[in-house]
C-alpha cells in the first residue's frame, strides 16, 4: 500500500421538516497506517504544509493509532482484520485539522477488507467510532448503526445510520450515508472521490484549487447551520454527556 489523494465532491440533503441541499468540492488523503509514504509537502506526525497527526484521531492523546484500532476491532470480534489498516481522512493543512468523518479500512492477511471503523466528529469537539463488519467485499458494501452522538444541533438523537459504499480500495470511492428514524429518511450525505497517487505536483494543484480544506469544511457546516436557523429549523441543545464508545449515559 502507498499514499493516495482522493478528490471529488460531497453533498448533503436534509429531508425534514423541509428540503435543504448543499454540496462542495473536497479532497482527502489515505495512507497505510504503519508506513505512509511522505513527500516534501506531506508529513506524518511532524509539521508540514500538509500533515497527518495521530493526536487528531483515535484516542486523540498523541499515542499511535494502531493499538486503538486493534482494541476496537478486538471488542467487536474483528481482530483478524488488523493485519493491514488504511486510514482515510482530511489531513491538517498549514496546521489546522477538522474531519466530520474519517475511515479506518481494515484488512486480513490476504488483503480482504473485513471491517471499517467510521470515526465521526462534530463541531463541539466530540468524537465517536462505529466499528462495523464488512459482510461482502465486492459490490456495494452495506452497514448500519444506531446514532450515539449529537452531530447536528438541528436533529435530535433518534434514529440511526445506513452506510452504502463501493470498495474504498478501488479507483473511485462512492459513499452514501442515510440518517433516519422509523425508516423515514431525515438526511442523506453522499461522497464521490477519485483516487490518484500522492505526488507533490498533484498535492500542490489541490492546495491551489481547494486551499485550507479543513477550514473550508468547518466554515461550510456553520454557514449551512445559519441558513437552517433562518429557515426555521428547530434547534436541539446538546444532550447529557454520553460514553461515546458505547452510547450509554456517562
Amino acid at each position: 500500500m502507498t499514499t493516495f489523494l482522493h478528490t471529488g465532491k460531497v453533498a448533503h440533503v436534509r429531508h425534514t421538516p423541509f428540503v435543504h441541499k448543499f454540496s462542495y468540492r473536497m479532497w482527502m488523503l489515505s495512507c497505510d497506517l504503519d508506513a505512509p509514504r511522505e513527500s516534501r509537502l506531506f508529513h506524518r506526525n511532524r509539521p508540514g504544509v500538509v500533515s497527518l497527526h495521530d493526536a487528531d484521531h483515535g484516542p486523540r492523546d498523541g499515542s499511535p493509532l494502531r493499538p486503538w484500532v486493534e482494541q476496537h476491532l478486538a471488542r467487536a470480534g474483528l481482530q483478524d482484520f488488523a493485519a493491514s489498516i488504511r486510514f482515510m481522512a482530511i489531513p491538517r493543512v498549514l496546521g489546522y485539522a477538522f474531519n466530520p468523518i474519517a475511515f479506518y479500512l481494515c484488512h486480513d492477511g490476504s488483503g480482504r477488507l473485513g471491517a471499517v471503523i467510521h470515526q465521526v466528529k462534530n463541531t463541539f469537539g466530540d468524537q465517536t467510532a462505529y466499528v462495523l463488519p464488512v459482510e461482502i467485499a465486492s459490490g456495494t458494501i452495506r452497514q448500519q448503526a444506531g446514532k450515539r452522538m449529537h452531530v447536528s444541533p438541528f436533529f435530535d438523537m433518534q434514529g440511526g445510520y445506513r452506510f452504502a459504499f463501493s470498495n474504498p480500495d478501488a479507483d473511485e470511492f462512492r459513499l452514501s450515508i442515510r440518517y433516519g428514524a422509523n425508516d423515514a429518511p431525515r438526511m442523506t450525505a453522499t461522497m464521490r472521490l477519485v483516487k490518484s497517487a500522492l505526488t507533490d505536483a498533484g498535492l500542490g494543484r489541490l492546495l491551489l484549487a481547494m486551499p485550507l480544506m479543513p477550514l473550508k469544511v468547518f466554515a461550510a457546516i456553520h454557514w449551512e447551520a445559519i441558513r437552517l436557523k433562518l429557515r426555521g429549523a428547530r434547534y436541539h441543545p446538546l444532550p447529557p454527556p454520553l460514553d461515546l464508545e458505547s452510547g450509554a449515559p456517562a
